[in-house]
């Protein structure tokens, strides 16, 4: 087993540690605070738009299904594989070299795109390969998920609160 995406590109997680022997996801206490923070977080994310999309159109339904994810849980970049190359370019050519792990991550990239910042257009994305895809559990995050479900609900507003789950201003 290896290193797996799950319901986006980008946040990477050992296979072991995310699922049991019958590909179920494992109970959340089995999991380190990295994983789980990522994985519940990725519960929050997974269906909404590319930002790079938002940025660009007055309305969700206009934008593009993010399939990447790049940055922090709270802080995270999300993007269609159109705009992904703006990003990168940000991230490897522009200010966003030092951005990496500022906690205002997606902000920088989102104040800069909008200051009409652009990738030059020759310029490559990233080349994905699935390697043996059919191996890998591939949960739908857009659905219930019963195991993490329950998880989340076990946790208190305050932890829910550290992973931008928490609702209950609003609800």
């Amino acid at each position: 087993m290896g290193k797996v995406s799950i319901a986006l590109r980008g946040w990477r997680f050992d296979e072991e540690e995310v699922f049991d022997e019958n590909d179920d996801i494992r109970p959340l206490e089995e999991m380190s605070e990295e994983t789980r923070r990522r994985l519940i977080r990725l519960r929050v994310v997974a269906g909404e738009p590319c930002d790079v999309c938002w940025l660009l159109n007055e309305k969700k339904a206009d934008c593009n299904v993010a399939r990447i994810v790049y940055g922090e849980p709270l802080s995270e970049v999300l993007l269609c594989p159109e705009h992904e190359p703006h990003f990168l370019y940000w991230f490897r050519e522009g200010p966003g070299q030092r951005a990496k792990g500022d906690s205002n991550f997606a902000d920088l990239f989102h104040e800069w795109f909008a200051a009409g910042n652009r990738a030059p257009d020759d310029y490559e994305g990233l080349e994905y390969v699935d390697t043996e895809p059919d191996e890998i559990p591939t949960p739908d995050m857009g659905e219930d998920v019963p195991e993490l479900e329950e998880a989340i609900e076990e946790l208190d507003d305050e932890d829910l609160d550290a992973i931008g789950m928490d609702y209950s201003d609003i609800t």
